[in-house]
């Protein structure tokens, strides 16, 4: 008979299927909506990309325990610090983004007879 999966693996198996989910839906949201669930997903607080980088920062610590432990590679804790570390960065990146997702979002949906001139796309990388 085999065990249930413990409480932590069976949240973190909900808040997956969760997230496919969210990402379905964005993608079929119109605009209006779709800028609202961004900023959600982008709010520095309770947003989702800061409770994802939590948590990889908190899978990281407990990799450098077990790696100090001998019971995983060091790699493991290396490769979870990067990418804490990394998903801190990207959320930096998009703080300055953060306020004009909310005044977008925040805006009633209009239906303007002239859609709007499409803005040039800068791709701007920084090293």
């Amino acid at each position: 008979m085999s065990h249930p999966a413990p409480y932590a693996v069976r949240l973190a198996d909900e808040i997956a299927r969760q997230l496919g989910l969210l990402t379905d839906h964005l993608a079929q949201l119109p605009p209006h909506e779709a800028v609202q669930v961004i900023a959600s997903v982008l709010d520095p607080e309770d947003g989702l990309l800061d409770g994802v980088t939590g948590l990889v920062s908190v899978s990281s610590t407990f990799a450098k325990a077990q790696a100090e432990r001998g019971a995983l590679p060091a790699e493991v804790w290396l490769a979870l610090g990067r990418a804490a570390n990394d998903l801190d960065a990207i959320g930096g990146n998009l703080d300055e983004h953060r306020a004009t997702l909310r005044l977008v979002g925040a805006q009633p949906a209009t239906t303007a007879a002239k859609p709007p001139a499409p803005a040039p796309l800068v791709i701007r990388r920084h090293r």
